[in-house]
């Protein structure tokens, strides 16, 4: 038409306007709390408990309105409670597979009548979950309780497992957790943080109506995250598992320091994630997401941007168009906002430049969303970022880089790749060391993908079939006695002096050996050149003088097993295998030295000693075998795309070796841990050293790389607090005493080490000899953490 001006398809779009967003209702949620008078009790036995004389906590929305009040439990409460659990868990584990199973998916029906309530319940109380999520875990776990006998053989539920989130944790989180708890047939105490607890009080009366014994699950709300402390010192409860912050985290690892319950720590809250995007991506689509990502979905984790330097000022222009015109993200408090104001004039001062979508207000609890472009690494904002609406961007030239740079951060909870080259997106997803990729796309979650927390970002696993066995235990092994907490001065453990060694005025050519330690690939004195000497079982003679080692050989030998580990866990299985055929071939060529050290330490007989070498030598040659049986694959995603998983080694592991069968135990640690990819640092058996130390001969002549296994003798002690306190250690496998036992948990937290814990007085947990294939199973996958790799194709 004449003298109309024509509008551009980009412009036409800029003016028009958005519709009336549909009104929020949240009646039925309002509803049930009137119904339990704003007031909610304990969900013990299958029913609500409302003790009057407890103190309660409100709990208010985003606004500051009071949503409800909940219960504060106490002493009595936890006691009923945990007798309820055992209770629960007797009636729960007795029914079949396929009773447990019905329950489960009788669940997904009443979700059907009762997720209206459960979706609003979890939006006024900011815990996020939606009721389609919850039905995929119900669907997902109900049918885990089905195969549990089938597929999941000569394992047994733990028990009593009691459930801990933070106050920040989604409702998803927690029943990430609760739901395969209970597929596997443990009974739950549910401990949650103030914003789950009421969505989990209302599930777990849910749970009931649709069958499930009562007692199985209970619900026990606090104030702080001191009541899960409480609760872990009841003898009933066999195993502790958290989501939520690192914080809460650390002070549940230190309260619980001593009881002799396991604890694993799944930091899911406030980790940095690296969002890699590389000159061959989709540039529009990566950068539509990462705004998603860093500025409009609530943020349990913080996005850095690492961007290819010859495609950033692509990015940076696309960046600028999209946040144009976005509104400020509203602050938790005016003192986020201070966090906020300091964190972007560092990064400027630090050279860093700004994108953002207007003018900070001058004051208030309100930001802009901003981009920090040219961020350095080093910045708090890169590696501690502050809470609000910021997004730092760096800039890498290679595929190495973008590794580098995303493995910068101290978590290592996930990560997501942008390119359209497949190649690259699986390479780039081998290097990086966090338990979820996800390439061309973001925060994909489902049960089916397994994902461990690497480096400081937890130590279990959850999610898929490998997720279960934090629940279960191999049905040959016994349950661990509990302990009662010491008091202890954590600051002087391991500092006490060794024993003076006395010289022998007998004649020289009678005089005991003297063993050295292993370290780097070599025989050596210790780094002092103090000994100690080894005594008869009798005690009444010196059988040989050992390396008296220290805190500075722990540091020579975890140098050398950091710089070997990489490229043997980059080995194929295949080429790691004879390698172990190999050790297993040398010690068999050593046998009678090594038998004879092992007579001569523990006073068994010549035959006794003979055949302890003897299933040694097997026990290699079965984890020679393990080697290229590593199990992965593609998972059965419910979304078109492509699903994988796989084992990777942990790093470096520390092993403080038992006394019993002091060569059988010391192989099978060392074949477990270097099978799947890791170096050891092993500190044989203060009681008996000599097995460990014979077999020294062993690994000399064996074609392990240098510095792959390491052994160094000493105090037991010392040589644990030298282990706990190095920053590299991934893990630290140990059996000493329950001092031992009780640091090692209250000091392994920054950054966080995987604990397996045993104490020497009730023998050590296990036996060594037995063939049980669930056995090696559990020392397999002790030593591997899991990684998912999600790639979208539609």
């Amino acid at each position: 038409m004449a003298g109309s001006a024509t509008k551009t398809v980009y412009e036409i779009f800029q003016s028009m306007e958005h519709g009336p967003a549909a009104a929020s209702s949240t009646a039925v949620a309002q509803a049930w709390l009137d119904h339990h008078s704003r007031s909610l009790g304990l969900f013990i036995d299958g029913k609500f408990e409302r003790p009057a004389d407890r103190q309660s906590h409100s709990l208010s929305d985003s606004k500051g309105t009071v949503v409800c009040h909940t219960t504060i439990a106490a002493e009595d409460d936890i006691s009923q409670c945990a007798s309820s659990s055992v209770n629960g868990y007797k009636a729960w584990s007795s029914l079949t597979c396929f009773q447990r199973a019905k329950v489960l998916l009788r669940m997904v029906s009443v979700l059907g009548q009762h997720g209206q309530c459960v979706s609003e319940l979890c939006e006024m109380c900011e815990a996020s979950c939606s009721s389609s999520s919850l039905v995929r875990l119900l669907q997902f776990y109900s049918s885990w309780a089905q195969l549990r006998d089938t597929l999941i053989t000569s394992w047994t539920p733990l028990g009593v497992v009691e459930v801990v989130t933070s106050d920040d944790c989604s409702l998803y989180s927690l029943m990430l957790k609760v739901l395969p708890a209970l597929a596997m047939g443990n009974s739950v105490i549910v401990v949650p943080g103030r914003s789950a607890a009421p969505p989990a009080l209302l599930l777990a009366q849910l749970f009931t109506t649709a069958g499930l014994p009562a007692g199985a699950l209970n619900v026990l709300t606090g104030s702080d995250i001191t009541l899960s402390a409480k609760v872990a010192q009841n003898p009933n409860v066999s195993y502790i598992t958290y989501s939520g912050n690192k914080e809460d985290g650390v002070t549940l690892c230190k309260n619980t320091a001593g009881l002799g319950v396991p604890v694993s720590v799944s930091p899911c809250i406030g980790a940095t994630c690296p969002f890699i995007v590389f000159e061959s991506a989709d540039i529009d689509s990566a950068v539509d997401e990462v705004i998603e990502a860093a500025f409009k979905k609530k943020k349990e984790v913080h996005w850095v941007l690492c961007v290819q330097e010859s495609v950033v000022d692509s990015v940076m222009d696309r960046l600028k168009l999209r946040m144009a015109g976005m509104k400020c993200v509203s602050l938790l408090s005016d003192e986020h906002r201070t966090l906020v104001d300091a964190a972007v004039q560092e990064a400027q001062q630090q050279g860093a430049t700004l994108i953002q979508s207007s003018a900070a207000p001058p004051s208030g609890a309100q930001y802009p969303p901003t981009v920090l472009c040219n961020a350095a690494p080093s910045s708090p904002c890169v590696r501690t970022p502050s809470p609000g609406p910021l997004l730092p961007l760096m800039t890498f030239r290679s595929n190495t880089e973008a590794v580098t740079l995303g493995n910068h951060s101290p978590h290592g909870q996930a990560a997501s790749i942008w390119t359209e080259d497949l190649t690259l997106a699986l390479e780039t997803a081998n290097g990086l060391s966090v338990g979820s990729v996800w390439v061309n796309s973001h925060s994909v979650s489902d049960p089916c993908l397994p994902s461990s927390g690497h480096k400081d970002s937890g130590t279990c696993t959850d999610g898929g079939q490998e997720g279960l066995y934090q629940f279960l235990r191999p049905s040959s092994s016994t349950s661990r006695p509990r302990s009662s907490h010491v008091s202890m001065d954590y600051s002087k453990f391991g500092t006490a002096a060794s024993p003076a060694v006395i010289p022998n005025e007998s004649d020289p050519s009678s005089a005991p050996p003297v063993y050295q330690q292993f370290v780097g690939g070599k025989a050596c004195k210790s780094v002092s050149g103090s000994s100690v000497a080894v005594q008869s079982p009798g005690g009444d003679r010196v059988l040989a003088y050992c390396p008296d080692g220290g805190r500075k050989d722990v540091r020579n030998a975890v140098e050398a097993a950091i710089k070997v580990q990489p490229g043997w866990m980059k080995k194929s299985p295949t080429g790691r295998a004879p390698s172990l055929y190999s050790l297993a071939k040398g010690l068999e060529s050593k046998k009678q030295d090594v038998a004879k050290a092992v007579s001569l330490q523990t006073g068994l007989s010549a035959e006794e000693s003979g055949k302890e070498v003897e299933l040694s030598i097997a026990r290699l040659n079965v984890w020679a075998a393990y080697c290229d049986k590593i199990r992965g694959g593609s998972l059965p995603m419910p979304s078109s795309g492509s699903a994988l998983s796989f084992p990777e080694a942990l790093g470096v592991v520390g092993v403080v070796l038992p006394d019993k069968n002091p060569l059988l135990s010391m192989v099978t640690l060392l074949g477990a841990a270097i099978a799947t990819g890791n170096a050891v640092v092993m500190v044989p058996s203060q009681k008996y050293p000599l097995p460990a130390l014979a077999f020294v001969q062993v690994l000399q002549s064996s074609d392990l790389p240098a510095g792959l296994v390491n052994i160094i003798s000493g105090d037991g002690d010392q040589m644990t607090a030298a282990l706990a306190n190095h920053s590299v250690i991934k893990a630290i496998w140990y059996w000493g005493s329950a001092e031992g036992c009780q640091y090692l948990q209250h000091t392994c937290t920054n950054p966080l080490k995987t604990l397996r814990l045993f104490c020497q007085k009730d023998g050590g947990g296990m036996d060594w000899t037995q063939p049980e294939p669930s056995f090696l199973e559990e020392m397999w996958r002790n030593a591997v953490q899991w990684k998912s790799v999600w790639i979208p194709t539609a």
